[in-house]
């Protein structure tokens, strides 16, 4: 399916650290996607719950109110998500984190201090699909 030029994908970052933020927004503003942020779990679940789907979501696990893992369940709860690639990028990187991760539906599974570059090859992948 041919998108229109004019219309922008999205992606979705779920993070509350401002200078992962910033990175982040700049790695997927790159790849040509427009960044929404929500800083915290409640934000997210309210953006799942109203926003049609992005074409990417990043979640980190540790967050305010509702953790990452709860939040993977609900996007992939919903039908119109379910096909939504979601990178968890977390400091959380032992190795039942990451199985619990990919598991529960994650596409893909970055642990912080993440190498930028590999993290636009790893998007960009997610990205073709």
């Amino acid at each position: 399916m041919a998108r229109h030029p004019s219309v922008q994908r999205t992606a979705f970052v779920v993070e509350d650290d401002e200078q992962i933020v910033a990175l982040l927004r700049h790695i997927l503003e790159r790849e040509g996607l427009s960044v929404r942020v929500a800083g915290d779990g409640r934000s997210a679940e309210q953006l799942i719950d109203t926003a049609p789907p992005p074409a990417l979501v990043t979640l980190d696990v540790m967050l305010p109110h509702l953790d990452g893992f709860a939040l993977l369940s609900r996007i992939r709860a919903r039908a119109d998500w379910e096909q939504v690639p979601v990178v968890m990028i977390t400091g959380r990187g032992e190795e039942e984190d990451i199985v619990r991760g990919l598991d529960a539906g994650a596409s893909d599974y970055v642990v912080k201090p993440f190498k930028p570059e590999e993290l636009r090859a790893r998007v960009r992948r997610l990205l073709k699909r």
